[in-house]
């Protein structure tokens, strides 16, 4: 068995969902994206190909909460943060995108976050 077997895995999960989901600008995508130190989420617009809004766990303003101390509470962090700039900027709806990793753990503390926060999916 190579040593890349589960990321080809992830990556052909990554490959079925992107078929399937289609962000817009009145409901665009929540990706998500976590690496074994830090987690990344941003809202996209695929119709217009950009970026809409983001954070993650290396903003140093965010990492200077008191509530974002391990990896999994960061996570929830960066979901509240991230679902109040896009309430902030006129976005309530949006498609989630786990990008093939397994709903578990630190991608589901991210959602809840976003959730708690005011964003629907």
């Amino acid at each position: 068995m190579s040593c890349n077997s589960k990321n080809a895995t992830r990556l052909k999960r990554k490959t079925r969902i992107r078929k399937k989901i289609r962000g817009t600008a009145a409901r665009p995508r929540l990706c998500v994206f976590r690496s074994a130190r830090h987690i990344y989420a941003q809202v996209i617009d695929d119709i217009e190909g950009r970026t809409l809004f983001s954070a993650s766990s290396v903003e140093k303003d965010i990492m200077e909460t008191e509530e974002a101390g391990a990896k999994l509470e960061q996570a929830k962090v960066i979901g509240k943060k991230l679902a109040e700039r896009a309430v902030a900027g006129g976005v309530t709806q949006v498609v989630f995108d786990r990008n093939g990793f397994i709903y578990h753990g630190r991608v589901k503390a991210m959602a809840d976050g976003a959730r708690e926060a005011g964003l629907e999916f």
